[in-house]
Order: C-alpha cells, then sequence, then structure tokens
C-alpha cells in the first residue's frame, strides 16, 4: 500500500525521465555546460543536475570532458563540462545518414572516384548549400552590419542549428550546437566546407572554422573578424587577397585544424 501523499512510481519516472530530456535538451541547445550552468539555466540545484548527468553519463547519452579554451590559458583547472555523445544526438536527430551517406558515395563512385569523385561531392555540398543560404541572405541583409552575425544565427536557428553569436577578441564567433547532418559530415567533410563558404559570403569577410562537431568537438565553431566588410560595400568588388583568404579559410572545414 501506498504511503500517504506519496507519488506512483510511474509518475515518478516520468518526472524524472522529463528532466532528464531537459538537461539533454539545454546541452544539445547551448554546446558542452556545466553543472553550475544548467543548474542556472533549468532552476534545479546542482545536486540535482548532478544526479540527472550521472544518469545520462551511465545511459551513454552524455560524457564528462575538460572544457576546451581558444586563446591564452587562464590560471587553474579548466572546469569539467558534459558534452553529448553521438549516441546522444542520436536521440535528438530525425535526419537519414545512412541514405545520405549512400547518396554521396554513389556520386562520389559514379564521377569516378579519386579527386574527380571528391570535387562532385563537393560540387553537390556547394549546391545544397546555395539553395539553403537563400533565407540566410535575406535575414543577413536585412540586418545592420554590426548585427548581422547574430541575424545569420537566428535564421540557422530557425533551421535546426541551434545557433549563437557571441564577442571573441578580435572578432565574433558563430557557434552551431547542433548539426543535422553530422555523422554525414564526418564522412564528406566537403558539407562543413561548403557551408563555410557560404558563411563567408554571407558575411562579406573571410572566416575560419575553428572547430566541428563532425570531427568530435562539442560545438561548431566559426571565427569572423572584426571590420569585416560586404563586397558590395567596397566599391562592388572582392579583392583577391581576400578570396584567397576566404578559401583558404573554407578548405579546412570540417576537417578540425585546432
Amino acid at each position: 500500500m501506498k504511503n500517504v501523499g506519496e507519488a506512483p512510481q510511474e509518475e515518478l519516472a516520468t518526472g524524472e525521465r522529463s528532466t532528464r530530456n531537459r538537461v539533454a535538451r539545454s546541452i544539445l541547445d547551448h554546446g558542452p555546460s556545466t553543472v553550475a550552468d544548467l543548474a542556472g539555466r533549468l532552476g534545479l540545484t546542482q545536486a540535482a543536475v548532478r544526479r540527472h548527468l550521472d544518469a545520462l553519463v551511465s545511459d551513454d547519452v552524455v560524457a564528462a570532458r575538460e572544457q576546451r579554451v581558444y586563446g591564452a590559458r587562464t590560471r587553474g583547472r579548466p572546469a569539467k563540462v558534459f558534452a553529448l555523445t553521438d549516441c546522444g544526438r542520436d536521440a535528438f536527430d530525425q535526419s537519414y545518414d545512412k541514405l545520405a551517406v549512400d547518396a554521396l558515395r554513389w556520386i562520389e563512385q559514379a564521377a569516378g572516384g579519386g579527386a574527380a569523385g571528391e570535387a562532385a561531392v563537393a560540387a553537390f555540398a556547394r549546391d545544397r548549400m546555395e539553395a539553403q543560404a537563400e533565407a540566410y541572405r535575406t535575414a543577413v541583409e536585412a540586418a545592420e552590419p554590426e548585427e548581422r552575425t547574430e541575424a545569420l544565427a537566428r535564421a540557422l536557428t530557425a533551421d535546426g542549428y541551434a545557433a549563437t553569436a557571441r564577442n571573441a577578441p578580435v572578432g565574433e564567433q558563430l557557434c552551431q550546437h547542433h548539426c543535422p547532418v553530422a555523422h554525414v559530415a564526418e564522412r564528406y567533410p566537403q558539407l562543413c566546407e561548403a557551408e563555410t563558404e557560404v558563411i563567408s559570403r554571407l558575411l562579406g569577410t573571410h572566416v575560419q572554422r575553428l572547430a566541428t562537431i563532425a570531427h568530435g568537438d562539442g560545438v561548431c565553431t566559426t571565427f569572423i573578424p572584426k571590420a569585416g566588410h560586404r563586397p558590395d560595400e567596397r566599391a562592388g568588388e572582392t579583392s583577391k587577397t581576400d578570396k584567397t583568404t576566404s578559401q583558404a579559410s573554407a578548405s579546412t572545414a570540417g576537417r578540425n585544424p585546432a
């Protein structure tokens, strides 16, 4: 017989699962997070967050690791953060990864394999991103120059990338906390490279990929330097130097240069 006031076990279990899902979803939306980050965002105690994280780690949904630091390190040991595992991402991902990989493999082989096959996949990736970028272009061009990275982040979020923009030394960082095609991009980095090229053109400046989910990082991070101007604001022509720099930056996208 139940004690008075005690909730049924299945109700307790459902509540636990719901909160656990909120913890995992918060990591998906915001990237690798500390216990304090999660407690603040979700309105939970740190003890409760740790309990849910322990269960998520046990289920291979999240994994703990040291926080990655870009630039000069501060004193002290980096804080421990919790990031989604591949298994955890799969729980949210509704993409047809195997079908996409099979299709790209077919394109690669039909073009003859080798360099020709890679070029064919790259052409497909660029065409796909160009079509996808039309909505992004509208959002970016409607924003003030200093707000264009933020506008792009909002447009990417609407497409399922859970993107944010933040200030960084001598520039900004565009962070995509979710990638619907991460598993495919792991096999075909041309998808990341095409995306980086589009980001560069939309923002009118060379950019640099610092990290990608496809290669094991918790967040896809793109650095955008300050004082970038769109090509139409520079006498209607992009300089040869900027084109070369943009292509060099894009060439490492998805290959985790950091």
